[in-house]
């Protein structure tokens, strides 16, 4: 066996402190590669700034790796779990009103702790009983499904160029070898610019007129700017809004410290368990919305490339982190995102949201939910049909009155709230969550 490599088990893995700084900052440079595309592509989404998404990306993972002793190979990017909340509040990307958005976020962030408080007093098997698949699954295939209207929009900008993103998708993950096969939206990305670009789709006078080099946060864009003059009920709404959303994420976080578990071979759940991850994971997702970030979530492309290289200390994943940081003082790299055609989002998004139900979809089969109980299927009727009939209905949401003013419920947060009150109050519970062994949850949003 080469010098390089250590035995986990009957696999040979790669011990990262031998194999020098140079392929150690190679290896970082991989991670950053790997979740790249995925993370920029939701500020794209939600008119956030691209940099100011890599500089908390970054800082999220440094954050996390601190509460976490150090011990998890997770990166933190950008989570696509929220955009349904992103838009809920701001659908096309509005200036003055992402910073109400963020806060609903921030707001979700601090969710996390309250579950890991749960965690640490009570167990992971009593809490998790609240979040059982029959009730996140159906969530997340809603969550998909409340995006599908944006994709389709994008798309009809040119279908001819949305159509090469969704081609390149399928064939880069599918037949793809190697880093090819874990990037594929990156490449379909890459691809469908380049062909929009030569159609004359792209304006790139932005590009020539940014600035290499520049601070990454745009003040006016953060929570902060809306001290001594916000409007209490749109706060209000996009708390009421979005915060439901961290049911979902908050079983994708898990889902993917399982997998890491798996991957690595080491319980991350047992040590240095849920009550730190979810921490770091909360606290970084507070943090990067209070500053006009999105949402961050660990990353199901970076377990791949775990899995590719067979290298886990947590020391290269930092690496990555510290490249994110380094790349959002570059305000030309930004703008080469910003003006991205149209269709090219629309084709990579029009996959990744169907892959995101499809998630859903594959949580409740994986997990064995039994659909001959009639508890069970009103669950999930309920949650998808709240969640997607409120969306497209009329108003888009149920308003409800409150004194003067009134709140705005998304579909979304309405069918979260119905799904886990059902499940709490109707017999017949029989979901049994367990952390003995480390085990893939199949709860992520990994594409």
């Amino acid at each position: 066996m080469s010098k390089d490599k250590i035995k986990v088990g009957a696999e040979a893995v790669y011990d990262a402190k031998k194999l020098g700084t140079s392929k150690m900052l190679v290896l970082g440079l991989q991670h950053v590669f790997a979740m790249f595309g995925a993370t920029v592509l939701v500020p794209t989404l939600t008119g956030l700034s691209v940099s100011t998404t890599l500089l908390f990306a970054g800082i999220g993972t440094l954050l996390f790796h601190l509460l976490a002793k150090g011990k998890v190979p997770a990166f933190l990017g950008s989570s696509f779990a929220f955009l349904a909340g992103y838009w809920a509040l701001a659908p096309n990307g509005e200036k003055e009103l992402l910073p109400y958005a963020c806060f609903g976020v921030a707001c979700a962030g601090l969710v996390y702790l309250v579950i890991a408080a749960l965690f640490k007093l009570f167990g992971s098997s009593k809490v998790m009983r609240y979040f059982p698949p029959i009730v996140t699954g159906p969530i997340i295939i809603a969550i998909g499904l409340t995006l599908s209207q944006s994709a389709i929009d994008n798309c009809a900008a040119s279908w001819g160029v949305a159509l090469v993103a969704i081609i390149v998708v399928i064939i880069c993950n599918i037949w793809g070898k190697g880093m090819i096969k874990i990037i594929p939206i990156l490449m379909g990305v890459i691809v469908s610019y380049i062909v929009g670009a030569i159609a004359g789709q792209v304006d790139f006078t932005p590009v020539k007129e940014a600035a290499w080099i520049g601070s990454p946060i745009e003040w006016d864009r953060t929570v902060f700017s809306l001290f001594g003059h916000a409007d209490t009920h749109l706060m209000i709404t996009a708390v009421i809004t979005i915060v439901p959303i961290a049911i979902a994420t908050i079983v994708e976080h898990i889902g993917d410290i399982s997998a890491i578990s798996s991957t690595v071979g080491e319980n991350y759940i047992k040590d240095p368990g849920l009550h730190r991850t979810l921490c770091g994971d909360g606290l970084a997702t507070t943090v990067a919305s209070l500053f006009g970030a999105p949402a961050n979530t660990t990353y199901g492309e970076n377990t791949g490339v775990l899995t590719l290289t067979k290298v886990y200390d947590p020391v290269v994943i930092r690496l990555a982190a510290v490249f994110a940081i380094v790349f959002s003082f570059c305000p030309k790299l930004s703008a080469l995102i910003s003006v991205m055609p149209a269709a090219t989002m629309g084709g990579v998004s029009l996959v990744l949201y169907g892959m995101i139900s499809a998630v859903g979809v594959r949580n409740v089969v994986e997990n064995k939910v039994d659909f001959a109980k009639s508890r069970n299927v009103i669950i999930a009727a309920l949650i998808l049909v709240l969640s997607i009939g409120i969306k497209y209905s009329a108003a888009g949401a149920i308003v409800i009155p409150v004194g003067e003013a009134s709140i705005s419920l998304s579909g979304l947060a309405i069918g979260s709230l119905v799904g886990i009150l059902l499940n709490a109050i109707l017999p017949g519970k029989d979901y049994v969550f367990t952390e003995g062994e480390p085990n893939d949850t199949h709860v992520n949003f990994e594409v």
